[in-house]
């Protein structure tokens, strides 16, 4: 929704099937990197967001097994060509170039949610504000004396999924996996400004 904002026609691709149900743009059913190498010289940038769970804190506790597809995006991306973005989460930073962190009070957003972004083209923040304002748990509502949220992975309620949303600025999410694992569109839409200020010709985002 970001880089809708900013000027861009989108197109998502993810192999899961489901992220179709309340995708608001063109989707495409197919393995991301598989796609980039038939298609992504036909978009002018390209935004991917690898699996975060190798690199999430949590995964110390469920001990499952996690494809590492930062490197294989990255080198997709470079075979083709094209101004790229790469997301994920902090504790992926050892595996990415040179990330910018973008998080919610620099966007005015009620969440503190620090996300990394490798970029192949110049990218500045905004200034950070202190995390001054208290936040509440993972899972729990906001509160007067706990104005912001924190918005992770777990077994929520559709309260507390509401409330995420809102925060977010997603309101058309509905899931609760949605909401998590989504990128508030105010960091996409920064990004997708700055990458317009240096492409020449009329943009379409994958």
């Amino acid at each position: 929704m970001g880089y809708h904002l900013a000027g861009f026609d989108v197109v998502g691709v993810d192999v899961d099937a489901e992220c179709s149900t309340e995708y608001p743009f063109t989707f495409v059913h197919a393995d991301a990197i598989d796609y980039l190498h038939a298609h992504g010289g036909e978009f002018d940038l390209i935004h991917a967001s690898p699996p975060c769970q190798l690199y999430t804190p949590l995964n110390a506790y469920n001990h499952k097994a996690y494809p590492d597809l930062i490197a294989p995006t990255r080198q997709a991306m470079r075979a083709i060509g094209r101004p790229y973005v790469i997301e994920n989460v902090e504790a992926a930073r050892p595996e990415l170039l040179d990330p910018v962190m973008l998080c919610g009070p620099m966007f005015g957003l009620r969440m503190y949610r620090h996300r990394l972004f490798e970029t192949s083209f110049p990218l500045s923040a905004p200034v950070h504000p202190e995390h001054r304002a208290l936040c509440t748990r993972n899972g729990y509502l906001p509160t007067e004396a706990k104005p912001f949220m924190t918005i992770t992975g777990g077994r929520h309620s559709r309260a507390w999924q509401r409330a995420a949303a809102h925060a977010m600025g997603t309101p058309w999410i509905t899931t609760i996996k949605g909401v998590c694992e989504a990128i508030p569109p105010g960091y996409a839409h920064w990004i997708g400004q700055q990458a317009l200020a240096r492409l020449d010709t009329k943009a379409v985002a994958a």
